[in-house]
C-alpha cells in the first residue's frame, strides 16, 4: 500500500488504515509506505513532492509483492515501476481540487500527469460516482468502489461539553469552505458552540474568528477516539464543503447517529437524501445552512429522525461489505497474469 499518509484524521488515511486492517483480519500480509514512514520534506509545496521521489526509491527495493495499490496522484509514481499487479485508488478529482487550492495552471499540469497516472495502473478505482463519470467520460476504465468505515471500531463514548454543541471536522482548507464555515460561526447565537477540529493552511483565519467568538472553539488535530467522542456528543455536525470525495467524517457521523447538515456536493447526494438522512444546503449558502442549524434545536424529533435514517443506510459502507469488493479486484488481477 502506497500512501501520502496513513495517520490522522484525514480521509485517505482513515481509507488506508480501514483496508489495511481488513486485509490483514483476512490473513494477507500488508507493507504501507507513506510519509510516516518515508522522507519528505515537511514544508509546505514541498511534502507531497519529496515523497513521490522517496518513495518511489523505496518501492523499487521492494520484491514479491502481488499488488501494489497506490493511492491519489502523490503515490502514483513509485506504483509505476513497482513489481505487482498495479492499482491506483483516487480519493475525489484530484486535479480539480488541484484547480481550486492552486489555480488554473497548476490544474493543468496536474490534469495532464493525472492522465499519465492512470495508464500506469492495471486497474483504477475510485470512491465516488461523481469521479466514477469524470475519468470514464475521459476514457479510462474505473471502478466504483466506494469510502468505507469500521463501524464496530467506533468509540462509543460520548463528549458533551455544552448544552447546545456542534462540531466540525476536517482539514482547514479551502475547497473544506472554510470561509463559509467561519461566516456560519459569526452569527452563531452566543449559546450554541462550535468545535472545530483540525488543521491546515486556513487555521490562522480561524484563530482570528476564535477571539471575537467565545463560542467558537478549536481543537486543532485530536485523536480519532476523542474526535468520534466529540461527533457522539454533539447536536449536529456540519460540513460545507466545495469539494469532497465520499467523506469518511460524514459516513462516521452516519454511524455515530449525529445529524448531518452539509453542502449539496454530487458526493454527499451520493450517501445522503435531503431531508430523509440529512439536511443538504446549496454550496456557499452560508445563511441557510445558518438557519438549518438553529432549527434542529427546535425540531429535535425530527433531527434524531434523520440521523436514526443515517444510521441504517451506514451500513453498506462498512468494512465488511467494502473490503471484498477489493479482494475481489485483487483476486481478478491475479487471475490475469
Amino acid at each position: 500500500m502506497i500512501s501520502p499518509t496513513q495517520s490522522g484524521i484525514g480521509g485517505v488515511a482513515q481509507h488506508v488504515q480501514g483496508l489495511s486492517n481488513f486485509l490483514i483480519k483476512k490473513g494477507h500480509k500488508v507493507d504501507i509506505i507513506s510519509s510516516e514512514n518515508t522522507f519528505t520534506i515537511p514544508i509546505k509545496g514541498l511534502k507531497n513532492p519529496s515523497f513521490m521521489i522517496s518513495a518511489f526509491f523505496k518501492t523499487k527495493l521492494k520484491k514479491g509483492n502481488d499488488i501494489v495499490h497506490a493511492h491519489n496522484l502523490p503515490s502514483a509514481l513509485s506504483m509505476k515501476n513497482a513489481s505487482g499487479k498495479k492499482i491506483l485508488t483516487l480519493h475525489g478529482i484530484y486535479s480539480e481540487q488541484i484547480e481550486l487550492l492552486h489555480g488554473k495552471t497548476t490544474g493543468k499540469v496536474t490534469s495532464s500527469y493525472e492522465k499519465d497516472a492512470l495508464s500506469w495502473a492495471d486497474a483504477v478505482t475510485v470512491i465516488s460516482k461523481e469521479a466514477y463519470e469524470h475519468y470514464s467520460k475521459l476514457g479510462f476504465k474505473v471502478s466504483h468502489i466506494p469510502n468505507a468505515i469500521n463501524i464496530d471500531s467506533l468509540s462509543s463514548q460520548k463528549e458533551r461539553k455544552y448544552e447546545r454543541q456542534i462540531i466540525f471536522v476536517g482539514r482547514l482548507s479551502k475547497e473544506k469552505g472554510i470561509s463559509g464555515l467561519l461566516e456560519i460561526a459569526k452569527s452563531l447565537p452566543n449559546d450554541i458552540h462550535l468545535f472545530i477540529i483540525g488543521s491546515g493552511p486556513e487555521e490562522d483565519k480561524v484563530k482570528e474568528t476564535c477571539k471575537q467568538k467565545s463560542n467558537l472553539h478549536l481543537l486543532g488535530y485530536q485523536q480519532h477516539d476523542r474526535t468520534i467522542s466529540l461527533i457522539r456528543g454533539s447536536d449536529a455536525i456540519i460540513q460545507p464543503s466545495l469539494v469532497e470525495g465520499v467523506s469518511t467524517t460524514i459516513l462516521e457521523a452516519m454511524a455515530c447517529k449525529t445529524p448531518i447538515i452539509a453542502s449539496k456536493i454530487s458526493s454527499n447526494m451520493e450517501i445522503l437524501s435531503h431531508g430523509k438522512s440529512a439536511i443538504l444546503v446549496e454550496i456557499g449558502d452560508t445563511e441557510k445552512m445558518l438557519n438549518e442549524i438553529i432549527s434542529i434545536f427546535n425540531d429535535k424529533p425530527n433531527a434524531m429522525k434523520i440521523a436514526e435514517q443515517a444510521f441504517v443506510e451506514v451500513k453498506k459502507y462498512d468494512w465488511k461489505e467494502v473490503g471484498e469488493k477489493y479482494l475481489t479486484l485483487y483476486d481478478d488481477l491475479l487471475q490475469k497474469i
